[in-house]
């Protein structure tokens, strides 16, 4: 180890650009649907023996160096993003003749976008770099910041965090509960890091104990909640059925078959029940399922109360129009609608935060005169909702609603989450195929169900659609691909969870206290250096 580990750090040049940016790709492994949890052992070992070399160079002053551990970060996050989000392209391809040409753009200007993060962090690990133990806690505070940042920073996308690497199952799903993602993904990199160790001896004997420490809460915690976690199943808990289409993305663009799309969504919402005398209370459509205005077509709110049986709600996502003053052009939202048996619309509520380039145009005003325009085809895009709110349900059950990839952004859930009963999450990810995109969205999915202790209810077009409980168990789901409908009681309601507010502290918390080591280990190491 210690030669491989001498080895790296002399690398210069091609090997190290190349070197880093397999590190990086290796460590997309650990995303699903590969899952592969060691994978970034090895690629934050690698990540950590680079940057020894960059601190044990003799040339160059602080800034050079910063520049150069700012490079080498970047090289690492474009490999690490490249690899775990090249499915993007697929979007591109359902109209390839007016969008092929972005490929690049999504497949690697993103990445390389999204890389500068990753730059950020083992710039500022750079800053604290030290030898031993205290190296590793610089590296995981730099990581730390950089991806909470990620999630807000240019409307946000946190996207694949080095957490999810570290949360494959539900067994090590448990501590997003109290530390959240945050403080799960800055002790992951801290973890993950150890290995390093073994390549220069400092601080290994310390560093491995304090792993084992780590790496055993994060399994025995999660064994401990699940092995309570079995609570009886309520029997007047809301049976919900999921209804998963299966309609081709480009044939949803056309819209030459609505009326066709529609029905098809009905007969599976008419489907007998999957267990005798078990009727669903709740049917729900995934994300733009309706494939025209609901309330400009009466015909359709009609079928579908011919469809419902008496007392049954339809939760449908969909496009909602408002009109405003003659001469201005209509605004269209993407909402969910809340049907009676009467086919009346109950509630509504409305995406807040949208998907750059997908339901709008950043600086629209000069990027579409250079040809850049949503790959949702209506005038002006969508417009972001003004907030958003609980659909209540006439039995006063509630839901929280995130369409899309609303799901992915937990501060933007927070205490507003307080009242819900279930998590609601629609969502249409046959843009991108049968590509690791959908996994690995639905694992993002749910990690809030854990983290706010609630279960989550998924309809998607393609899949992933679920029940998932409140310990990211799948109570009953569907494959991706796999047409039908799923029936499924919501069983335990919602067990105790540390509200946001908390996971936050703890999460901070955390960021402090590497911080701290790392601080106290730099002046240790510049003490003995002078």
């Amino acid at each position: 180890m210690e030669r491989l580990a001498g080895r790296t750090m002399l690398l210069w040049g091609m090997p190290r650009i190349a070197v880093a940016i397999a590190a990086g790709a290796v460590g997309a492994l650990a995303l699903p649907p590969f899952n592969v949890f060691a994978a970034l052992f090895l690629s934050f070992s690698v990540l950590v023996w680079l940057l020894d070399g960059l601190a044990s160079h003799p040339g160059g002053g602080t800034v050079s160096r910063l520049r150069s551990a700012f490079f080498l970060g970047w090289l690492f996050g474009l490999g690490y993003f490249v690899a775990g989000l090249w499915w993007l392209g697929n979007a591109l391809l359902v109209e390839a003749d007016d969008f092929a040409w972005a490929i690049p753009l999504a497949v690697l200007g993103l990445p390389a976008f999204l890389a500068l993060f990753y730059g950020f962090a083992t710039m500022v690990a750079a800053i604290l770099w030290s030898d031993g133990l205290g190296r590793l806690a610089a590296l995981a505070f730099g990581f730390g910041i950089a991806e909470w940042l990620r999630g807000f920073a240019a409307t946000g996308f946190p996207w694949n965090a080095v957490g999810y690497g570290a949360m494959p199952m539900p067994m090590l799903m448990q501590a997003a509960g109290v530390i959240g993602l945050l403080g799960v993904t800055t002790l992951a990199v801290f973890v993950f890091s150890i290995p390093a160790l073994f390549g220069t001896r400092r601080g290994l004997g310390i560093g491995l104990a304090a792993g084992s420490c780590l790496l055993g809460a994060h399994i025995g915690y999660g064994a401990y909640r699940l092995a309570v976690a079995d609570a009886p199943v309520e029997e007047d808990a809301p049976i919900v059925r999921l209804v998963q289409p299966v309609v081709d993305q480009s044939r949803k663009l056309e819209n030459k078959d609505r009326t066709e799309i529609f029905e098809e969504h009905l007969s599976l919402t008419a489907l007998p029940p999957q267990e005798p005398s078990v009727r669903p209370d709740i049917i729900v459509w995934p994300e733009t399922s309706v494939p025209f205005i609901l309330t400009e077509n009466k015909d359709a709110l009609s079928r579908i109360a011919e469809v419902l049986q008496e007392g049954q709600i339809l939760v449908a996502g969909a496009v909602r129009v408002e009109y405003g003053a003659a001469g201005n052009a209509p605004r269209f939202y993407n909402s969910i609608y809340v049907v009676g048996s009467n086919g009346e619309i109950l509630a509504a509520t409305d995406k807040v935060h949208l998907t750059p380039f997908g339901e709008y145009v950043p600086f629209e005003g000069w990027l579409r005169d250079w040809g850049i325009d949503n790959l949702v085809a209506l005038p002006g895009g969508f417009t972001a909702g003004a907030q958003r709110s609980l659909l209540t349900l006439p039995s006063g059950f509630s839901l929280f609603p995130l369409i899309c990839y609303e799901v992915i952004f937990p501060q933007e859930i927070g205490d507003a989450i307080h009242g819900a009963d279930a998590i609601l999450n629609v969502t249409n990810d046959a843009w991108f195929g049968d590509t690791p995109g959908p996994y690995q969205h639905f694992q993002q999915a749910r990690i809030r169900a854990v983290e706010n202790g609630l279960p989550l209810v998924r309809g998607a077009n393609s899949g992933i659609s679920a029940v998932v409980d409140p310990f990211g168990r799948v109570v009953k789901g569907l494959h991706f691909n796999s047409k039908g409908v799923v029936d499924a009681r919501l069983g335990s309601l919602s067990v105790r969870s540390w509200d946001s507010s908390a996971r936050n502290l703890h999460a901070w918390g955390i960021l402090i206290l590497m911080f701290l080591i790392a601080s106290a280990a730099r002046r240790g190491f510049t003490s003995a250096a002078n």
